[in-house]
This record gives C-alpha cells, structure tokens and sequence, in this order.
C-alpha cells in the first residue's frame, strides 16, 4: 500500500507517487488560453507526462470543477482532508474506498459519494481504477444533504460528469459549457440516495474486526469466536457495535458484503464466484440473502442500475 497526504489540489500535500498535471496548461494560460480541467494518468508509479502541474479544484470560480484520472496501483491512499466545496466521488472500475465520520463507503457501481464541504475524508484506491471527481460550490445545489450519503448515478449524469473534465476551468457560463454545467447540477439534485455504507465504529477493537473483515470477507467467524480472538466478551463488542452502529454483528457484516458483491459482480465476476469469495456455501445462499437486502436478486438490480 502505498499511502499518500495528499489532499486534491491541495498545496500543503505529499504523494508518492505525486499525481501531477500537464505543465503545459500553464503556457495556455499565460499565452491566454484556458486551463482545461485535467485527466491524469498514473500507471505502476510512473506518471504520464512527465512534465506537469497540480489543478487545485477549490481555486476555480465556477458553480462546478472536476478531474478525471486512470491509474493502476496496488493501493494507494489519499489522506483524512477535506474541501470548502462539496466534492462527488465517482468509480467506474476498479476498488475505490472513502471513510468519512464513521462509515465506510466501498463506491458501488453506478454510484458515487456526495461529500458536503468541510467534511474530513480519506480515500484508497486499488486495482485498474478509472475514477472521476466532481467539486460543487456549496450554494449551487441547497437540496443535497449535508451529510455524506450514496447517490444513484443515471448514465446521463455519469457522462456529463466525464464531459464536465475535459472543459475548461474557467469556462463561459452563458455558452454551451456553462449550459451543460447547469444540466449537471440539474441532474445531480435529482439522483436518488441509497444506503449502500458501512458503518465505521470508533471502537479501536471493532476498526481491527472491520479492516480484517475488508481485508478476508470470506471470514465467517461469529462475535464470539472475535471476542475469543481479542480476548474480549462477546456481549462487550456486540453492545459496542449496536451502539455505534445500530446494527448487530451479522447485519453490520452483510453490509460490507453486499457492497463487495455489488463491486465485484459489476467487474463481471459471476454469482458463483462471489458467493464463495465470501464465504457462502453456494449462489443460492448469497442471492437469497441479496435478495432480502435490496429487494431483488443481483441480476437484475444490477440490470436496472444499467439501464435506469
């Protein structure tokens, strides 16, 4: 894992590897041309092109700014930090995890993360990962929550958003950017919030069951065999996690699964697959249980989801 303080666009941050932006943007402003929102590309730690600027969303004076980047890693982290906009998360492949307050998001397909401004927020990503980032002045958009929350993503909205990263920063708010800028906001009030998070408790030996879960979901020790593990009473880490959580051991962990199943199954793995990577005996165990958690079976919401 690699893990990285850098904040997007944030001056005071580090990275290994920096995820820098073309340097030649700074000739197209200088010579009076616009600064195009960027795309990177990061591949095994060698970043694309060498020469390069950071693109600090915050400093854009426009109702919306955003970037788009590919890149493949074993992991890397972007730090607890946090924006004076809003800021959309979304993933089109690969694993991309956001903590915020106490829940963790696993950004499910044809879904993103709605983070409020000032709200703290790290990120790890992992994998083949193509990931766009929306920042949104706060006032544009009064009927977003404000609190961090899942926001079902149409296919419009998802391809005004990548269009959104290849206009210019500073683009003409009465021509045709400006109007697509507006469609976006439009759009983006009008997505629907899920309840697809995983809730973070703050109790340090519940964090450690949390991040071994993450790391072997096919584990299916009981809070017993936990407490056992910890040397913890059962009954002391199931009042904990009720408490914190509101959820009891087995609901909190069908949580994670079925945003790891939603993850996986989007990348194409079959039912089969997923059902045995976490540790159900067979499919028919693991849809059963999908089905009592989202309504329908995987095939089909996941089929909804690409057409809706």
């Amino acid at each position: 894992m690699v893990r990285t303080d850098r904040d997007y666009g944030g001056s005071h941050c580090k990275s290994r590897p920096r995820a820098r932006y073309c340097r030649e943007q700074v000739n197209r402003i200088q010579l009076g041309h616009p600064l195009t929102m960027p795309f990177f590309r990061l591949d095994d730690g060698d970043l694309r092109p060498d020469e390069s600027m950071d693109f600090n969303p915050e400093d854009v004076p426009r109702a919306i700014a955003a970037f788009g980047g590919e890149m493949v890693t074993k992991g890397t982290e972007v730090a607890m930090h946090a924006h004076t906009k809003d800021e959309l998360v979304l993933a089109r492949r690969g694993i991309v995890r956001l903590e915020a307050g106490r829940n963790m998001w696993i950004v499910p397909p044809r879904c993103a993360v709605w983070i409020p401004g000032h709200v703290a927020h790290g990120v790890s990503v992992a994998g083949d990962v193509e990931v766009y980032c929306l920042f949104v002045e706060p006032d544009a958009i009064p009927a977003l929550p404000r609190q961090c929350c899942t926001l079902t993503i149409s296919p419009l909205l998802e391809r005004l958003l990548i269009h959104a990263t290849h206009m210019p920063a500073h683009y003409d708010v009465d021509g045709p950017d400006g109007r697509i800028a507006a469609v976006l906001l439009d759009q983006l009030s009008l997505a629907p919030v899920e309840e697809l998070r995983f809730p973070m408790p703050a109790d340090s030996r519940l964090r450690r069951i949390a991040s071994a879960l993450m790391a072997t979901p096919s584990d299916r020790a009981t809070i017993e065999d936990w407490g056992r593990r910890m040397a913890v009473a059962p009954r002391t880490l199931t009042r904990i996690l009720q408490r914190e959580t509101g959820m009891s051991f087995g609901r909190w962990r069908q949580q994670l699964h079925i945003l790891i199943a939603l993850q996986r199954l989007d990348q194409g793995a079959s039912v089969q697959a997923v059902a045995l990577d976490l540790g159900y005996e067979g499919a028919s165990a693991f849809v059963t249980m999908f089905r009592k958690a989202l309504g329908k079976p995987p095939a089909r919401y996941l089929a909804e989801r690409h057409t809706h």
